[in-house]
C-alpha cells in the first residue's frame, strides 16, 4: 500500500510502499477515507517531539470503512463507517481504570509512537473504533477525532457555567469548534481572538464576537467589552508566547485560563496581578477522553456541532502537498485545515 513516512526528522516526508498491516483478534484493518493534517504534525515532523519508531507513517486524525476485524471482534463488523480514536491504551492501569487513558502507562499515539493514517490502511485495535454516521462525511469525521475532540476536552477542563463568558485565542479547526461547543454549554458571549479577516467573519456567522488582534490589543478590547470584567474562561489554541500570556491577562475574577496550543517558548506571568490577587487558574489540557467521542459524534450528528465549515482543503495522498501543508502550518502562512483523502 501507499503511505506518507517520515524518514527522518527535519526532513521532508516521503512517499513509500509498504505492506498492508495485519490484525490480531482485537483488532480491525480500516481503509483509510480521510486522514486530518493537524499543527502536531508539523511540529513532530520538525523533531520537536520524540517519536515512538522511525520510519513512521504519520496522521491521527482518521476516518474510513472497516475492511476486516479480529476473530474477536464484536462491536464493529465489516463495512462499517468509523473513525479512530488516536490514542491506543492497555485499559488496565491506574490511568485507565479512572478515566484519565491518556496518561495510561503504555499509551500509544496513532501517527506519533504506531503508523498513523496518511496511507490506504491501518490497523487498530477495535475499541478504538467510534462508530460514524452516515450524516457525517469521511472528511468531517476525520477531524473529530483531534480538533473538534480537543476544544471538548479543553471547555470541560475550563469547567465552564451556564452565563459565562468565553475568549478563544485562534480561530481555525479548533477554535471554530470551541466557539459552538462553547455556546452549547451555556456561554453568554464568545469572543473569537484571531488576525485574519475570514477566519473573523466565520467566527462571527457562529455567533461569536469578532476581535481583530492585528488592528487592537485583544486584551483591552476584551476588557472593553467586558466592561472591564476580564472573561470567566479563556483557550489558547494557537501556541504562541504572546496569546498565551494574552489569554491570562484576559481573565477576571476567578478566571480559568486553559492551554491547548503547542509552544517551546516559556511564559511570562505577574504572579500576584495575574493569578494570586483574582484567584485566577492556569489549565493544561491535554488530548481528549474516548468516552467523550461518542458525545462529540452525536453532537455532530444532531447539528449542534456545525462540522460542515471546518475543512477548507481536501488533497490526495501526495507527499509534496502534504509536505506544502506542514510548512504552513509550521510558517504560520496558510493554517486551513486540509485533509488527505487517498
Amino acid at each position: 500500500m501507499k503511505s506518507i513516512r517520515m524518514i527522518e526528522a527535519g526532513k521532508p516526508l516521503e512517499l513509500q510502499e509498504i505492506p498492508i498491516p495485519n490484525i490480531g483478534e482485537k483488532e480491525i484493518l480500516v481503509r483509510v477515507r480521510a486522514a486530518g493534517i493537524c499543527h502536531s504534525d508539523a511540529h513532530y515532523r520538525a523533531g520537536r517531539s520524540a517519536m515512538g519508531m522511525m520510519p513512521i507513517t504519520l496522521g491521527h486524525e482518521v476516518a474510513g470503512m472497516v475492511e476486516k476485524i479480529g476473530s474477536q471482534v464484536t462491536n464493529v463488523k465489516v463495512n462499517d463507517r468509523v473513525c479512530l480514536h488516536y490514542n491506543i491504551t492497555c485499559g488496565d492501569c491506574y490511568y485507565c481504570s479512572t478515566g484519565d487513558e491518556q496518561f495510561c502507562d503504555t499509551v500509544k499515539m496513532l501517527g506519533h509512537h504506531v503508523d498513523g493514517g496518511y496511507a490506504e490502511y491501518i490497523a487498530i485495535p477495535a475499541r478504538n473504533a467510534i462508530p460514524l454516521p452516515d450524516e457525517i462525511p469521511f472528511e468531517e469525521g476525520a477531524t473529530l477525532m483531534c480538533a473538534s475532540a480537543t476544544a471538548l476536552h479543553a471547555l470541560r477542563k475550563s469547567r465552564i457555567k451556564a452565563g459565562e463568558t468565553v475568549a478563544i485565542f485562534g480561530v481555525g479547526g479548533l477554535g471554530l469548534s470551541a466557539i459552538q461547543l462553547a455556546r452549547a454549554m451555556g456561554a453568554i458571549e464568545v469572543y473569537a481572538v484571531d488576525i485574519q479577516q475570514d477566519k473573523l467573519e466565520l467566527a462571527s456567522e457562529y455567533n461569536a464576537i469578532p476581535i481583530d488582534a492585528g488592528r487592537v490589543d485583544a486584551v483591552e478590547e476584551i476588557r472593553k467589552l467586558t466592561k472591564g470584567k476580564g472573561v470567566n474562561v479563556s483557550i489558547e489554541m494557537i501556541g504562541l508566547r504572546k496569546t498565551m500570556e494574552q489569554a491570562i491577562d484576559s481573565l477576571g475574577n476567578l478566571g480559568r485560563a486553559v492551554m491547548v496550543g503547542m509552544n517551546q517558548q516559556p511564559i511570562s506571568i505577574n504572579t500576584y496581578r495575574q493569578v494570586l490577587g483574582k484567584e485566577a487558574e492556569i489549565i493544561g489540557s491535554n488530548d481528549h477522553f474516548l468516552s467523550e467521542l461518542h458525545l462529540l459524534v452525536d453532537m455532530a450528528r444532531r447539528k449542534i456541532l456545525d462540522t460542515s465549515r471546518v475543512v477548507s482543503q481536501t488533497i490526495p495522498l501526495d507527499a509534496d502537498k502534504i509536505n506544502q501543508r506542514l510548512d504552513d502550518l509550521e510558517n504560520f502562512t496558510n493554517d486551513v485545515r486540509a485533509v488527505i483523502v487517498p
